[in-house]
């Protein structure tokens, strides 16, 4: 993976697969910033800040050789390096903007996230993220062991192997996740008001982008799972699928989808859309930075005549909800399901060193019409509820309303 770059939809969270960091997520971006943070040298202390805030270094240097010259381990073994003390006030000036997606990555973690996105590791198949500050599943990936074992998007992890997830970061329960395939891993979860505990054992995950279903009565079903580097081009090759088949009833299904590139989302809505039509828009705040609009890239080979659904769900964040907005506002898909998760800030990876890296959230992402991802996430234009009852039972409500939509037209 190539360091100097990477803005991204934190597929939000973090898939730990465990874990999947999507960042979310989840997944790196792939438009090329080529940005190099700056880092001030211990002699630039009360420099002025951008703010021209007189800042006084001295305190931490007092703490540092108050630490270095007192500070006995348990055991004559328990030393920190220097450059792991280095690590740790980092990551401690990272988690000091109170925004879990802007985290600090040092060498260990930051290998650990550049295998992840490359789509195969040892887990148990879900998405996490920390949420109104509650460790939270924002999705199990269909198939893997989380899923199969009951895990649902919304649980919120108050254990993980009877250790609290309290106060945790979503890079903190990757690293208690993680394990080598046939290990049990044991989360204790909040579910509806009530507490129960999921054994889930560890296997190698490897995730499904594009999956595609001609059903007998002519509709197609093009389900995503993730938007990575080559889910545009996956998606061209079953949308190849589909128009050979010269059907005009479409469902596409992005329940359970973390998100991941940009690039990705962009791309697909530009089958549907106009050269004209925006996609999404990056909203920097207070930085004084204008607004960039990203817009379709206008394949558009669709007429009039397509009856197209999508399928949403509290597990469809990100890159998920930039798609499930701009056609749901540009009126090109009707949405079935339930409210996205609301996953609607934008990650930057940024070099530190040759081994080390901050994400940091640079902006905001808004629908066409200019709401916010983050703040409302996406509704569907008809609520149809998967109950765990359905689940146990194999019912899928959802796509049954789908297709009674489609058929109808």
């Amino acid at each position: 993976m190539k360091k100097n770059l990477s803005k991204y939809l934190p597929a939000v969270a973090v898939f730990v697969c465990a874990g999947i960091i999507f960042t979310g997520g989840y997944f790196i971006g792939n438009r090329n910033i080529d940005k190099i943070s700056q880092v001030a040298s211990p002699q630039l202390a009360n420099t002025e800040s951008s703010t021209t805030e007189k800042v006084d270094f001295s305190p931490f240097w007092k703490a540092w050789s108050i630490l270095d010259t007192n500070f006995v381990g348990a055991s004559s073994t328990d030393k920190n390096t220097d450059q792991e003390k280095v690590w740790g006030a980092i990551e401690g000036l990272a988690a000091s903007y109170g925004d879990p997606y802007t985290t600090f990555f040092p060498p260990e973690d930051l290998k650990t996230f550049e295998d992840d996105i490359q789509g195969n590791f040892e887990g148990v198949g879900i998405e996490i993220d920390v949420k109104d500050g509650i460790l939270t599943v924002v999705s199990p990936l269909k198939g893997t062991p989380a899923d199969k074992a009951g895990m649902r998007a919304k649980d919120k992890i108050i254990k993980i192997d009877n250790k609290s997830t309290q106060g945790m970061s979503s890079q903190e329960a990757t690293k208690l996740i993680r394990g080598p395939k046939g290990k049990e891993v044991v989360f204790t979860v909040i579910r509806d008001g009530a507490e129960k505990q999921i054994k889930v054992i560890r296997d190698v995950i490897d995730i499904p982008i594009v999956i595609t279903t001609k059903r007998d009565d002519g509709v197609f079903i093009i389900q995503i799972t993730s938007f990575s580097a080559n889910s545009a081009d996956k998606f061209r090759d079953a949308l190849r699928e589909f128009v050979n088949l010269k059907s005009d009833k479409l469902i596409l299904d992005v329940r359970g989808n973390p998100g991941g590139y940009l690039e990705a989302s962009v791309d697909i809505a530009s089958w549907f859309l106009p050269a004209s039509a925006v996609v999404v828009s990056e909203d920097f705040g207070n930085k004084n930075k204008p607004a960039e609009v990203f817009k379709s890239k206008g394949y558009d080979i669709f007429t009039d005549n397509l009856k197209m659904v999508m399928l949403v769900d509290g597990g469809s964040a990100s890159a998920s909800e930039i798609l499930a907005g701009a056609l749901k506002e540009h009126k090109v898909a009707t949405l079935v399901g339930e409210k996205t998760f609301g996953k609607g800030s934008v990650q930057e990876l940024i070099p530190l060193t040759d081994d080390s890296s901050i994400k940091v959230t640079i902006a905001h992402w808004l629908t066409p019409n200019g709401v916010s991802l983050s703040k409302n996430g996406v509704d569907p234009d008809v609520v149809v509820k998967m109950t765990e009852a359905d689940r146990l039972e194999k019912k899928d409500p959802q796509l049954n309303k789908a297709v009674e939509i489609l058929l109808s037209r």
